[in-house]
């Protein structure tokens, strides 16, 4: 059996690779292998899957002997949080983040919050494998009471980390795209003071990240336009990620926030070793003014868990993506985007500065292009030594134009696509071989395939 378990956790096409069987099995196994007895923590996005998926995945706990805690529709990083908070056994966060409605995913944490480790992966992968292939599954809905109180107490956390400061006389704008962030988003800002307006604030499954949040900037940058604000901010499905926009429509990405923020820390002595982590897709730009102020930067492979173990290992204060998923000791390292907001703001409102005038301060960002090639196929499933000719024609290309620009390939983690990232001085350059690369590798691939 292929490995279930992709970069972040378990994602697919809802009833194609995530079925409600599958959740089931994922359920019944997680309950079957926690050794602790306090309830499982469990939590969704918008997404119309979801309540199918919770319903299997708590049938799955309760015949594993386990209870659990349902907080409904929440943010991801509440779970981490109200796990270490209230001493729970486990969480389970149903979500494919940053995807479209038709995928849905599950994000397991452990008893300290964290994204369970390869090991406990693999456990569950092999207790999955081993149940009895006659193993009756039964859909028959089960109660599921919302547990509000818990999530009053996540807002309440978020509000604290503000230190006592608010964010009177600011405007501001969320884009919430129709998912968690619809929960509290608005309610967060209102209560410290903000001017507020939100658009696609409705808790709306069929339309989570179509067209709008972290992964289209247009309809915040319309909203600025159309009703002038200091910051908008847009989250994505789950909010765990944020993308910053000012005034004049200039795009606040998690490399800009990782720059601006670390060189606030850095300034009271708040950053270890002035290291910042980020990854293979930070710009180079970034690299090179936080290398010019003494900063240190560290890239890992792309994704969030490969940065909190760089995180851990280099004992960091501040890591993160471009993506907008930024990684700080505020709250364990659990990426929160709602959070990263509130901290933009705040500096904002105690510089006594413009997120724009911010942003000028800010580093002058490479070209880049980030293009994605259509795969007809899984890149987890084919055979081995498919996936080695792959592999090697990648590094093919790398050694071919390494000397013109800076590149970097890999399949995405959650959807069949190959990205491709090609950065240099000279936009034209940029454009040029983005095209040329992409087309090429596109061919070979391909004609490996066939």
């Amino acid at each position: 059996m292929q490995s279930i378990f992709g970069t972040d956790g378990i994602r697919g096409r809802f009833n194609e690779e995530i079925t409600y069987s599958l959740a089931y099995k994922v359920g019944y196994s997680l309950g079957s292998n926690l050794e602790n007895n306090n309830p499982i923590l469990i939590g969704r996005d918008t997404r119309i899957s979801g309540d199918i998926l919770l319903q299997a995945i708590t049938r799955g706990i309760n015949e594993s002997g386990k209870k659990f805690i349902n907080l409904g529709i929440c943010p991801t990083p509440a779970i981490p949080f109200l796990i270490k908070k209230e001493k729970l056994s486990s969480g389970i966060m149903i979500s494919a983040s940053h995807n479209p409605p038709e995928y849905n995913g599950i994000k397991i944490f452990d008893h300290n919050g964290q994204k369970i480790t390869k090991i406990f992966e693999n456990k569950i992968q092999k207790f999955i494998e081993e149940l009895n292939p006659n193993l009756t599954v039964t859909t028959k809905e089960i109660s599921l009471k919302t547990n509000k109180e818990l999530m009053d107490l996540y807002i309440k956390s978020l509000i604290q980390t503000m230190g006592g400061e608010n964010l009177s006389g600011m405007k501001i704008i969320l884009d919430t795209c129709y998912g968690s962030a619809t929960t509290c988003a608005k309610k967060i800002f209102q209560n410290l003071g903000a001017d507020v307006r939100v658009i696609n604030n409705t808790k709306n499954g069929l339309k989570i990240n179509m067209n709008c949040g972290s992964t289209n900037l247009e309809p915040l940058k319309k909203a600025l336009r159309e009703s002038p604000a200091d910051i908008g901010f847009s989250f994505d499905g789950d909010a765990d990620r944020v993308i910053g926009v000012d005034s004049k429509g200039n795009v606040l990405d998690g490399d800009h926030i990782l720059f601006l923020w670390g060189r606030e820390l850095m300034e009271q002595n708040n950053l270890t070793n002035n290291l910042l982590i980020s990854t293979q897709m930070a710009n180079l730009g970034f690299e090179k003014a936080w290398n010019k102020i003494d900063g240190i930067l560290y890239r890992t492979d792309v994704g969030d868990k490969y940065v909190h173990e760089a995180i851990k290992k280099k004992k960091a204060d501040l890591g993160g993506e471009q993506s907008g998923h930024i990684l700080s000791k505020i709250n364990n390292f659990s990426g929160d985007g709602i959070l990263t907001a509130l901290q933009i703001s705040k500096y904002c409102k105690k510089k006594n500065i413009t997120l724009n005038d911010w942003l000028k301060s800010s580093f002058d960002p490479f070209p880049q292009k980030l293009t994605n090639i259509n795969l007809d196929f899984n890149i987890n499933k084919i055979n081995p030594e498919t996936k080695i000719l792959i592999d090697q024609t990648i590094k093919n290309f790398y050694a071919i134009y390494s000397d013109n620009c800076r590149i970097y390939i890999r399949p995405s983690g959650t959807e069949p696509l190959m990205r491709v990232l090609v950065e240099a001085k000279n936009q034209k350059k940029v454009h040029f071989l983005s095209s040329e690369i992409t087309n090429k590798l596109s061919l070979e691939i391909n004609s490996i395939i066939d």
